[in-house]
Formats: C-alpha cells, sequence, structure tokens
C-alpha cells in the first residue's frame, strides 16, 4: 500500500529586512500528534530546518531540502491573532489581520473540495498565477509528492522577530521566495489555514 501522511493547520510565512525568512508550520493534526517545526533561510541562502524530535526531523529532511537540521524545542502557539514562536535561535512575535480576498474565495468553496488532491493538481497552475510562487501539487524531488489545500488566509499585519538574541529586522515581504520545496510561501507576509498531503511515489490522482 502506497504511504499516505495527512498535516492539518496552519502555515505561517514571515520576512524580515536583514533578509531572514521563516516559514512556521503549527500541526494540530499529523501522524506524529499536535507539533510546530519552523523552515528557515537566512539572507546567504543556508537553508535550516528546527523541529523538535529526531523522528520528525527525519520525516521533513526527507521530504524537503535543507543545508542544516537542529532538533530543538521548537513551541508555537497562535491565540487571539497573536502568533507567538520560541524555536532555537528564532522568536517571532507576529499579530495577523484581516483575512485576504484569496482566503475570502477559498473559504466559499466545500472544504473537502479546496483539500482534495485531485483538485490540488487540477488548479496547481492557476494557484501560482494567483500567489506568485505558490503552487498546490508538486515534489522537492525526494520521491515523495506533496498538495497543500489552503482553506483561508489572512495578512500578517506585523511581527517582531529576533535570532540568536539579535533583532532580525522589521516585518518584510517573503523576498527572494524559500527553496524548502516546490514551492514558496506568498511573498506577502501571511497565515494559512491548510491541509497537507504528503504521498510516497508516483501521483496518485494522474494514474
Amino acid at each position: 500500500m502506497r504511504n499516505r501522511w495527512i498535516f492539518d493547520g496552519h502555515i505561517a510565512g514571515i520576512g524580515t529586512s536583514s533578509g531572514l525568512r521563516a516559514v512556521v508550520g503549527m500541526w494540530q493534526h499529523s501522524p506524529f500528534g499536535a507539533f510546530a517545526d519552523v523552515m528557515v533561510q537566512q539572507p546567504t541562502g543556508h537553508r535550516l530546518l528546527l523541529a523538535p524530535t529526531e523522528a520528525i526531523a527525519e520525516f521533513i529532511f526527507a521530504t524537503y531540502r535543507f543545508d542544516d537540521v537542529q532538533v530543538a524545542d521548537v513551541r508555537a502557539v497562535l491565540a487571539d491573532r497573536i502568533l507567538s514562536v520560541d524555536a532555537g535561535p528564532l522568536a517571532i512575535r507576529a499579530v495577523t489581520g484581516r483575512r485576504t480576498l484569496l482566503g475570502t474565495a477559498l473559504g466559499m468553496l466545500p472544504h473537502r473540495l479546496a483539500v482534495h488532491p485531485r483538485w490540488l493538481a487540477t488548479v496547481n497552475t492557476l494557484a501560482s498565477l494567483v500567489a506568485a510562487g505558490a503552487q498546490t501539487f508538486g515534489t522537492a524531488g525526494s520521491g515523495r509528492l506533496e498538495y497543500y489545500g489552503v482553506s483561508d488566509l489572512h495578512h500578517v499585519r506585523s511581527a517582531v522577530v529576533s535570532w540568536d538574541g539579535a533583532d532580525a529586522g522589521a516585518l518584510a515581504p517573503v523576498v527572494p521566495p524559500v527553496t524548502f520545496g516546490f514551492s514558496s510561501v506568498p511573498p506577502r507576509p501571511s497565515l494559512a489555514r491548510v491541509r497537507t498531503t504528503v504521498v510516497e511515489g508516483h501521483d496518485p490522482v494522474r494514474r
């Protein structure tokens, strides 16, 4: 039987004026239970994964592309539009804003359709036109296929980000795009409600 893993939760994409970019995953439901992880790309392009356990780190490393991996206590809390992240050398305090026009449009779709792999493979080209750099279906070259089903999207209004205790700069676009996998987060800092489906091997919806 083909392996399939489903991760349900939120993804936040944060950029800073120093060039540090972070993608925070907060998973309420996953094969590993509830957890958070952070993918960080430095201004130099160096890609670091911060994960809470060896097992989670191994799974994510086998799915995406990184230059380094660090197992650390990763904590991410989203409450009352406030996102707080503490992950090894990284700390983020962000405030989310209004729902985007795209988030409103996505909310009009039946949820089962919005996250279904067949639908996500079909609308992939359109998704990249609507949100520059974002795709709904592809692979990082690991032999695993990924489907990103976004059902809501909010802007990040403000953020304070520090790295190793030093200010990483003001909130800024996620530019250049992050290169952990086949897709980036939207250029404008945002928080997405998402279901990620990871499948081992060939594409089951295009067989």
